[in-house]
């Protein structure tokens, strides 16, 4: 029996393609583990669910990490909105972790196929919805919905994760302000820091497949980089579009499983 940390070439093929695909989604706007979450599951059959979560979570903080640097180096984010947002969103997500043992999966895929729906349709219906920053709040009350939207998505990441990036997207588009274009920047970083919690909880345990991770990372850096940079150089328009589409896409791939047409 092979080692499930040992797919053959041709499957550690496919899973670096996935890897590449997720990079590019993520970046844009966010949502890549539920590409590459199916592929591992897939690819590597013999793995635990856990190690799956882990070497999903070492491949997306690849990406995570050059995207985030290329959306900081061309948007410039304001750091009073992402460094709240981000160190409230490790804590979620370290938080999530914790939980996600207590919490039976089946119950998360009917409220996320709800949850992309809604968000799906409110976007498709406010055309004019994350065009450019009109912020909602000013001082502490930006702030505080700020923690609140690292807290609350960062917990999900942590249990859960599919689709993070798309949720904080729309958070701090629908609830900050944010055009689609600065959401997208701040919602890499935040979810930079969800993927290290996440694998601060993992590593210590021995639950990450290296090899297949750094592979699949590799390609998911390039898909990050390259997913960043078209999305700064065309624009918020172009990121709303992406996003009613991979949302349009998850709600298919979710209501899938949940009618259990798959």
């Amino acid at each position: 029996m092979a080692h499930v940390d040992d797919p053959t070439y041709g499957v550690l093929a496919l899973l670096a393609l996935a890897a590449l695909a997720a990079g590019f989604v993520d970046a844009v706007v966010g949502g890549g583990g539920l590409i590459q979450l199916p592929a591992l599951l897939i690819g590597l059959p013999g793995a635990s669910p856990v190690q799956v979560l882990a070497t999903n979570k070492l491949a997306g903080i690849c990406g995570t990490s050059v995207s985030s640097l290329t959306y900081y180096r061309r948007i410039r984010p304001d750091p009073r909105t992402f460094l709240p947002l981000m160190v409230f969103a490790f804590l979620g997500s370290a938080l999530g972790a914790v939980a996600a043992s207590h919490i039976p999966r089946s119950a998360f895929d009917p409220i996320v196929l709800v949850a992309l729906v809604v968000v799906g349709a409110y976007v498709v219906l406010k055309p004019d919805l994350g065009e450019v920053t009109e912020l909602r709040f000013a001082g502490r009350h930006h702030t505080a919905a700020a923690v609140g939207v690292g807290v609350v998505v960062g917990f999900y990441d942590g249990a859960l994760g599919p689709g993070t990036g798309s949720f904080f997207v729309f958070s701090l588009v629908g609830l900050l302000g944010y055009s689609f274009l600065e959401a997208s920047a701040k919602a890499r970083i935040a979810n930079w820091a969800t993927n290290l919690a996440a694998l601060v909880v993992f590593v210590p345990q021995g639950e990450v497949l290296w090899r297949t991770g750094l592979v699949m990372g590799a390609c998911n850096l390039v898909g990050g980089y390259v997913g960043a940079r078209t999305a700064v150089a065309k624009g918020a328009p172009f990121v709303r579009i992406f996003f009613i589409v991979v949302v349009s896409g998850f709600v298919v791939r979710i209501g899938g499983d949940v009618l259990g047409i798959w």
